[in-house]
Formats: C-alpha cells, sequence, structure tokens
C-alpha cells in the first residue's frame, strides 16, 4: 500500500480515503454561526456556538469556550436535514437515534445552513465513492479457515503424502479443538503412531516391490539373449561366472537364481499381516473418533441451539430497547411538546402530565422527610399597616379588587347552579364553574376550608410574606420582587416548574395585604390577600415561557370561642374560616381537558399543604390576631 493511502481497520466505507485528498476537505470554507438547540424539555431553546467542519457538524456553548472542546458533534456522512414543515426558520438533523432541533435567526440563515451541510456532504461523498474502489482493489477477501484444517484435508486421499497432510492436520487440532476431549485426544495420538507405523511399512513393500520390478526387468532381459542363443546354438557365459546351455535345465536354473536376488531379505507374508493389522487398528480408531466427533457434535448442536435461543431473545430486547428509546428520544423533542401544531394527542399530554406531577409528588415527599425546616422568621407590621391600600400608583386598583372579592367571593354558592362540586374532603369543599373563551380554559374555582388553632391574620401571613414562600409552595421554580410598592403591598415575578409536555408558565402580579373591619361587633374581622396580574418593565414577556393571567383571593376570618372559666384565650379556642377563590388563564394551548384534571388535582393539595404548615409554624407561639 502506497503512502498516499490509507486503510481504517473498522472497515467502514466512510473512513477509507487517499490521504492525498484530505487537502480537498480543507478547502471547504468552513462555517460557523449562533444557532438555537433544543435542550430539552426543562431548558427548553438554548443558544449555542455551531461549527461545520469536515463534514462534521459540532457545538459549544459559546464562541468563548471553543478552545476547551466541543459539547457534541454529528458526523454528516449518513445524517438527514429536515427542515421544519411549520417553522420556517427551524431544521432537524438526524442520526440513527441522535436528533439535533436547530433554529436560526430568519428562514435566510436557516437556508444559508442547509446550503452549507449538503456541500460538505456532497464533497466527502464524492471522496468516499473514490476511495472504496481504491479499497476493494488494495486489500483482497482473507481466506477462512476452521478449526478443523480445510475442506480439502478431510475429504478421501489418494496418496501417501495426502495421508500424512491429514494425520498432521488431526494431531494439530488435537490440543486445541478438543482441549476438553481426553479420549479424542488419545485416539488421535493413536493414529500418529498408526500413521509412523503404516508409512515404515510402505516404504518397505515399496522397496520390495522395486526389487521385484527391478528382477523382472533383468530377467526378461536375460531370456531375450538365451532364445537368441538358441537360435544360434552357441553358449553364452554369464559374468558371474555360471555357463548356460541351451537346455531347458539350465534356463530355468538361470530364471531362479535371477528371481530369489536381492528380495531374499523381505518377509513380504510377514509384512502383508502387519500391514493389515494397521490399516484394521486405523479404521477402528478413525470409527471410534467419528463416533466421539457425533457425540461432541450433538453436544455442541445442543449448545448451538440454546446460544441461537438466547441470541434471539437477546435482539428481541435489543429492538424493543431500540424502539423506546427512539420514541423517547423524538417524544421529548419540541414538536411533542405543547402548540398549535403539536404531534402528541390529547390523551398522550394527559398521562405524560399526570406522570410528571406524580414524580413532583415523590420527589417532595424525599425533600419533605429528608429536611428540617429552618426557622424563619419575618417582622410583623402592626395592624394598622393593613388598613388601607396606601398612596402608591396601583392603590386604586388594589382597592377596586378587594371590594369585588369582600362583595363577589364571600357569596355562597350553595344555591347556584353554576357552580359545581368536585372535591369534599372533611371541612374543605372545592367548587368549580366551567368557563372556557377561545378555547381557553378559565374556570373559576373557589374552596372552602376550617382550620383549628391558627387566626386568620396568621394564615394571610404566611400566604402574603415571599420570606415563607419556598417552604409551603412546590410548584414553584423561582422568584422574584419586581418592586416593593408599599408594606403591604409588592410585584413579584416568579416561574412555575414545567410539567412537560406542557409549556412553562411564568406570572406577574401585584400582592397585596388587607385588614377589612367589620362594622358589626358581632362579626369578625376579615383578612385578604388578593394577587392579580399587572405589567411592569423590568419584567416584560418572554419567548421562554407562556404568561398566565391570574386573579387570586385568599380571605380569612376568625372565630373565638369563649374559654373556660377564667382560662385565657388559647389556639384551642380558635377556628379560620378559609375562603379561597381563583381565576386563571393559562394561555398556552394545553387540552382543556388536562388543564380541568390538573386543577381539580392540585387545588386541594395545595390548601392541606399550605394550612398545615401555618399549624406547624404557629404551634406553641404566641397568637397574632
Amino acid at each position: 500500500m502506497s503512502d498516499n493511502q490509507s486503510w481504517n481497520s473498522s472497515g467502514s466505507e466512510e473512513d477509507l480515503e487517499p490521504k492525498e485528498e484530505y487537502g480537498q476537505a480543507a478547502g471547504v470554507a468552513e462555517f460557523s454561526g449562533v444557532l438555537s438547540k433544543w435542550t430539552n424539555y426543562i431548558h427548553g431553546w438554548q443558544d449555542r456556538w455551531v461549527v461545520l467542519k469536515n463534514n462534521t457538524l459540532s457545538y459549544y456553548k459559546s464562541q468563548d469556550e471553543t478552545e476547551y472542546g466541543c459539547r457534541g458533534s454529528l458526523c454528516l456522512s449518513k445524517a438527514v436535514i429536515t427542515p421544519h414543515e411549520f417553522d420556517e426558520c427551524r431544521l432537524d438533523i438526524s442520526v440513527n437515534d441522535s436528533v439535533w432541533y436547530l433554529r436560526a435567526h430568519d428562514p435566510y440563515h436557516r437556508n444559508q445552513w442547509i446550503d452549507s451541510i449538503e456541500l460538505h456532504r456532497n464533497l466527502r461523498a464524492g471522496r468516499t465513492e473514490r476511495a472504496g474502489v481504491l479499497g476493494s482493489v488494495l486489500i483482497p477477501p482473507a481466506p477462512v479457515d476452521s478449526g478443523y484444517g480445510s475442506e480439502s484435508s478431510l475429504r478421501r486421499h489418494g496418496s501417501m503424502l495426502s495421508l500424512i497432510s491429514a494425520t498432521s492436520g488431526y494431531s494439530a487440532t488435537s490440543t486445541s479443538s478438543f482441549k476438553k476431549g481426553h479420549s479424542l485426544r488419545e485416539k488421535l495420538a493413536e493414529m500418529e503412531t498408526f500413521r509412523d507405523i503404516l508409512c515404515r511399512q510402505v516404504d518397505t513393500l515399496q522397496k520390495y516391490f522395486d526389487s521385484c520390478a527391478d528382477a523382472e526387468s533383468r530377467d526378461e532381459l536375460q531370456r531375450d539373449k538365451i532364445m537368441e542363443d538358441d537360435e544360434d546354438d552357441f553358449p553364452s557365459t554369464r559374468t558371474d561366472g555360471e555357463f548356460l546351455h541351451n537346455n531347458n535345465g539350465s534356463r530355468e536354473k538361470l530364471f531362479q537364481t535371477l528371481s530369489l536376488k536381492g528380495i531374499n531379505g523381505i518377509d513380504f507374508k510377514g509384512e502383508a499381516i502387519t500391514f493389515k493389522a494397521t490399516t484394521a487398528g486405523i479404521l477402528a480408531t478413525l470409527t471410534h473418533c467419528i463416533d466421539l466427533m457425533v457425540k461432541r457434535e450433538d453436544s455442541w448442536q445442543k449448545r448451538l441451539e440454546k446460544e441461537m435461543e438466547k441470541r434471539r431473545r437477546i435482539e428481541e430486547s435489543y429492538k424493543s430497547a431500540l424502539t423506546e428509546l427512539k420514541k423517547k428520544s423524538h417524544f421529548g423533542g419540541p414538536d411533542y411538546e405543547e402548540g398549535p401544531n403539536s404531534l402528541i394527542n390529547e390523551d398522550e399530554f394527559f398521562d405524560a402530565v399526570e406522570a410528571a406531577l406524580d414524580r413532583q409528588d415523590k420527589m417532595e415527599e424525599q425533600c419533605q422527610t429528608e429536611k428540617t425546616r429552618v426557622q424563619r422568621s419575618s417582622p410583623v407590621p402592626p395592624g394598622d399597616v393593613y388598613s388601607s391600600s396606601g398612596s402608591h400608583r396601583f392603590a386604586d386598583k388594589v382597592e377596586e379588587m378587594v371590594q369585588n372579592h369582600m362583595t363577589y367571593s364571600l357569596q355562597d354558592v350553595g344555591g347556584d347552579a353554576n357552580w359545581q362540586l368536585v372535591v369534599e374532603e372533611g371541612e374543605m369543599k372545592v367548587y368549580r364553574r366551567e368557563v372556557e373563551e377561545n378555547g381557553i380554559v378559565l374556570d373559576p374555582l373557589k374552596a372552602t376550608h376550617s382550620v383549628k388553632g391558627v387566626t386568620g391574620h396568621e394564615v394571610c401571613h404566611f400566604f402574603w410574606d415571599t420570606a415563607y414562600r419556598n417552604d409551603w409552595e412546590t410548584t414553584i421554580e423561582n422568584f422574584s420582587i419586581v418592586e416593593t410598592l408599599s408594606d403591604n403591598a409588592m410585584i413579584v415575578y416568579q416561574t412555575h416548574k414545567r410539567v412537560w409536555p406542557a409549556s412553562q408558565r411564568d406570572v406577574l402580579y401585584l400582592s397585596a395585604m388587607r385588614k377589612i373591619v367589620t362594622n358589626n361587633e358581632n362579626d369578625p374581622d376579615t383578612w385578604l390577600v388578593c394577587n392579580f396580574s399587572v405589567d411592569h418593565d423590568d419584567a416584560q414577556v418572554s419567548s421562554r415561557c407562556v404568561r398566565a393571567k391570574i386573579n387570586i383571593a385568599m380571605i380569612c376570618q376568625t372565630l373565638v370561642s369563649p374559654p373556660e372559666g377564667d382560662k385565657e384565650i388559647s389556639r384551642d379556642n380558635l377556628l379560620c374560616k378559609i375562603t379561597y377563590v381563583a381565576n386563571v388563564n393559562p394561555g398556552g394551548w394545553a387540552p382543556a381537558s388536562v388543564l380541568r384534571a390538573v386543577a381539580k388535582r392540585e387545588y386541594p393539595k395545595f390548601l392541606k399543604r399550605f394550612t398545615s404548615y401555618v399549624q406547624e409554624k404557629t404551634a406553641g407561639k404566641p397568637i397574632l390576631f
């Protein structure tokens, strides 16, 4: 093989190419730039620095990190490039089970990438085709030989040389292919002994036959000479001094002397008997060897059948696992997430959401059992701080929302046919009124609950104060206070954990806490926290999340039962009546059945989890009225 040619031992067609053509690959312009790559269903699309070079597509986290090595690469020789059907900026590149979902900034840049990829692929295909022809000429196929010798060595042989070769073949395999067959090795050793004996006997017999042939030749010559002497009636003299007369007696004496000369030292009859015994021993040994090999063949056949059955099961398992892997690798792609052109149907959407919520619940249970809650405390402003909406720019809107909740949210739903009781667990009841607008579920929810040992002020304090938010709220990924408007009002931005295949949601809302003093001394005061969506320049809508709109209120009233005798009021005398209302516009394209099922499942769990947390935090602490 010349220096300008190379052959990769893997035998891959695409790895075979003349070295002199590497320069051509370098001649193709390297193409690089920023593309958005789908990372996973949690982080979605992320900008990555992508480089196309030498028929390989590689990506880096950023252009500054190219010197540290790529985060992934694809060989484009067998890649399938698919422009997306609906998204004009997107292209999908798949190689076997690996799929890259990429988005350019605009359709023009997407077409640039596709053209560059095809250019590299076409040039690579031309080099591979030429190199494949070269490799087929340079590399002849290797002969295949088995452990028992070649096929020709096992056939019937017609010469002594062939017999020696075949026996040598058996001897070679006796210590390799039959390491566990001691009987077979012994018989093969016997065959070697018989071979040596037989070879010596053949040599002896061959000498005998050669001597006979020589004697016969000399006899014929002498007979011819005697016949000539008879015709001339002239006696002849041999070189050994014997005179032969032209009579029958002298002629017979001559023949007898010539026939016995040179072969009297060989016992032909004995050699023939020994030869017969040797061949009989060889045949008997061969028969025994054949029996052993037949038994061994049966044993190996059974083992082969078991291995083939095992291989069949493994191949089936592999195909099944490969099919599942393909489903998972594609099922988690952007085409299956929530959207107007989602490939996932409503039932699959529901199953996926339910499975994700179950996983979150298990993780939350583990976290609760493993961690000890950090004791946090924040100063509680005096009660008169919550008596008004303050003087900030949203004060009028806050006052309007508070009055609406006090007017409508506290109304009894028992006689209203539009409200449906969907959950009832002890003191807790959850109602729902089905409302849809432009295909989006806007069902108002209302829950009533009674909790012992806490006050309305305490419940609203823990619900409003963000210092305790992460202790009881399990659906939030992160949150931040965008602006503090007053001591009892602030604007909060929070993102919720994504539940695939639903898109991630974020919320920007104003949260205000108020105390509504009753005009009737027999009625308790009312504590209220209202959260409603607003807009803010510091928290604009992003493409990463779907912005949900909310209007939520936590309304609490404290009922105190008189203590016995002169005892002071304790937590055993407290009962907090809670009314929780939620109007949520989730946005996006999630199916209505899924949204309703999630709301029915999650709202009761949230209310129970939160009230249990408040009871735990206030146990043994002074009462906050």
